[in-house]
């Protein structure tokens, strides 16, 4: 064969070997995106008391999730006053399965704020989606959804973080405050005045506890701006908590807070444990010392009798009384 030959030939099974190491990777590059995250209510309408089904695709696969009945909501605008507008009492938590999918019963409980009523579908950990179902709950009343204070938008830009640390009062017990700092950008296109967040703090699968706390300045569109928000546990608090800052019924960061074991209250306990008892015993010897003398004071002197009469206390003699020596008495010595 021609030298010309041999080289196509090895061109040739190049580009045949080539091709077949493409092909396995062409169906990879062309394989579906997993869509967004839904939520189905299995009535559209219920009354107070009753119970319907809440399900879901295309969630993280574990995630654990919080399920959540909201008045003052809509799918649209969200839980305008946030989780402290929901039934948070009578909440339940659904854990995702692994083909993305979630069912759970949720019992229809009166939220404390009025309808229009959405379920709210919450990520808890491993994912931090937030998908609202509208649901009308017969026999609840309804009102109009408050005036928005912005028509802006703001989303996180970076990761929050908490900030500060215990002191020695926490060690013994006293309430641990961290400081949630974030920063986040107003993507909107009207300025943001005044923005009112809700810094929730929750303990395992527990709903939030959440407060308000409003930050004082206007992010106009396309600004970004850092907040600082303060938030404290209870008193003696320690575990592993979550955190969470919320806007306009939307998650906008979540942070693990570990809380160490305010060791001081157990030294503190773990001496009053050993002191006190030390110290009854302590006061139990005195009182117990104190009879025993009183005691040994009130025994009767022995009385014995002898010539002088009956009811004369005489000393006992080293010897008795007719072998003792007198004055001029005789005695052996000197004589065999």
């Amino acid at each position: 064969m021609r030298p010309a030959a041999r080289a196509r030939t090895a061109l040739a099974a190049l580009l045949t070997a080539l091709a077949l190491a493409l092909l396995p990777a062409v169906p990879a590059q062309a394989a579906p995106a997993a869509g967004d995250p839904t939520v189905a209510v299995s009535r559209n309408e219920a009354p107070k008391g009753g119970e319907i089904t809440v399900s879901g695709t295309g969630w993280k696969a574990g995630a654990l999730l919080m399920v959540l009945l909201c008045g003052q909501a809509t799918p649209d605008k969200g839980v305008v006053g946030g989780t402290n507008s929901c039934a948070n009492t009578d909440g339940r938590a659904a854990t995702v399965d692994p083909r993305g999918a979630f069912s759970v019963k949720l019992p229809v409980a009166a939220p404390p704020k009025p309808c229009p009523c959405v379920v709210h579908v919450s990520g808890v950990t491993g994912q931090q989606d937030v998908v609202d179902a509208a649901l009308a709950v017969t026999g609840h009343p309804t009102a109009p959804l408050p005036d928005a204070t912005g028509d802006g938008r703001l989303a996180v830009l970076t990761a929050a973080r908490l900030e500060g640390s215990g002191g020695v009062l926490t060690w013994f017990g006293a309430p641990p405050g961290r400081t949630v700092v974030l920063t986040v950008g107003n993507l909107g296109t009207a300025p943001v005045r005044d923005p009112v967040f809700l810094v929730g703090t929750a303990r395992g699968v527990l709903a939030p506890r959440d407060e308000e706390h409003q930050w004082r300045g206007t992010i106009k569109p396309g600004q970004k701006a850092r907040i600082e928000l303060d938030v404290e546990l209870s008193a003696g608090a320690h575990g592993d908590y979550r955190v969470s800052v919320s806007y306009g019924g939307k998650v906008l960061a979540e942070q693990p807070w570990k809380v160490g074991r305010p060791w001081g209250v157990v030294l503190f306990w773990a001496l009053l444990a050993v002191v006190v008892p030390a110290a009854l015993f302590r006061i139990g010897m005195v009182l117990v010392d104190r009879a025993g003398g009183r005691n040994r004071d009130s025994v009767p002197v022995p009385v014995t009798a002898d010539a002088d009469g009956p009811g004369t206390a005489a000393a006992l003699p080293w010897f008795l009384p007719d072998s003792a020596p007198y004055e001029n008495s005789p005695t052996t010595k000197g004589h065999s």
